[in-house]
């Protein structure tokens, strides 16, 4: 067997560190992890750097809970352990490929929102054992699952992608299976990757606000990773904020449309109304010009939407739990990070629920919506 863990991360974010590291950490504590975590660093951010020589330290790192639970303010300081070793993908990919080919029995990424882009310099000579890290991540992960399929083709992998696109793994398993065809790779790698590999899909929920130099992070107490069932599926853990779901599509619809349209509600109103640069979600929640569109937009834009899916009451609860979280005053969230990509968000966050009422509700006025989706000025 080859050195390693159970658990290859592709991603060193505050987020991964805040949630996937600190639920394999704390399920270990109660014997219920699969085991450790090798993380991969795939950018060549100085700052990332310095996180991945900080993350695997034998004392952990430490993340910081605090928030409101029922409106009364809680606050846990958490030393995560899961994480064994870290490496960088541009310096050390011989030792990421070796872990493939053993333990490895679960990947999960969170590589940003042009995470999953396709580099035009990768090609089919980097399957070859000596050939040096891919560009791109779909690339990355087609050579360690190739390497896995020459090593052990009767044991298979499960790929838990934490990106916020929706029904991800089955989106990753079409842009991977395609580069395979792409390098002309060998019918029964691809027939393997169809059949033993579980794309997994899933929903990560939870705010992590700041990072902790030179590594951990300051996060709410909410949590949700949201996995939907399917045979073969393999967890990194048990944990009381893993859940496996019949019906991801449930859980995707409250965050997106109530959670993630509310952030970007706000910094669309905070955008064109020129308030100052380093205002929080807190400060937004608390200035009416700001709160009161918001209210009115999940109100009377939103919620009808819900109700026409039969899906009211679970957004009610859903959104009565969401004002605690962005009423949270332990949580620096500043608007000028959501608003960063901002026009693709508003076209994953806004339009795709602008469109059900079309289709659902054709008389519903949504102008704070439709406004929301016009460009500045």
């Amino acid at each position: 067997m080859s050195a390693g863990h159970p658990i290859l991360q592709f991603g060193t974010s505050r987020f991964l560190q805040a949630h996937v590291d600190l639920f394999v950490s704390e399920a270990a504590e109660r014997g219920e992890a699969l085991g450790g975590i090798t993380v991969v660093q795939t950018t060549g951010n100085p700052v990332s750097t310095r996180r991945t020589q900080a993350l695997a330290r034998a004392e952990g790192f430490e993340v910081i809970v605090r928030g409101l639970a029922d409106g009364q303010p809680v606050e846990m300081r958490r030393t995560c352990r899961s994480v064994r070793e870290a490496f960088h993908a541009g310096v050390d990919w011989q030792a990421v490929r070796e872990r493939a080919r053993g333990p490895v029995q679960v990947i999960v990424s969170n590589t940003g929102d042009g995470g999953w882009a396709l580099s035009a310099a990768d090609g089919a000579a980097l399957l070859d054992r000596a050939a040096p890290a891919p560009a791109g991540f779909p690339a990355k992960l087609l050579v360690l699952l190739h390497d896995r399929w020459q090593a052990r083709p009767d044991a298979g992998m499960t790929l838990l992608p934490c990106e916020l696109v929706s029904r991800n793994g089955a989106r990753l398993r079409e842009v991977v299976l395609q580069l395979a065809r792409d390098w002309q790779c060998a019918p029964a790698f691809i027939d393997w990757m169809e059949a033993r590999v579980v794309w997994a899909n899933s929903l990560v929920d939870r705010i992590v606000s700041e990072a902790l130099e030179p590594v951990g992070a300051v996060a709410e107490p909410y949590a949700l990773w949201a996995v939907e069932a399917q045979p073969g599926l393999t967890l990194p853990c048990v944990h009381p904020a893993v859940v496996v779901t019949a019906d991801l599509g449930r859980f995707e619809r409250l965050k997106l449309f109530l959670l993630n349209l509310g952030h970007t509600v706000l910094a669309d109103l905070w955008i064109k109304g020129g308030f100052g640069s380093d205002m929080t979600v807190l400060q937004a929640m608390q200035e009416p010009a700001l709160r009161q569109p918001l209210e009115g937009a999940w109100q009377q834009e939103v919620l009808p939407v819900f109700d026409a899916l039969g899906e009211g009451d679970d957004a009610r609860r859903y959104l009565a739990g969401l004002r605690d979280r962005l009423l949270n005053p332990f949580l620096a969230h500043r608007l000028s990070d959501i608003a960063q990509n901002h026009e693709q968000k508003k076209a994953r966050r806004l339009q795709p629920l602008v469109e059900l009422a079309r289709l659902h509700l054709p008389e519903l006025a949504q102008p704070r919506l439709q406004a929301a989706l016009l460009p500045p000025h």
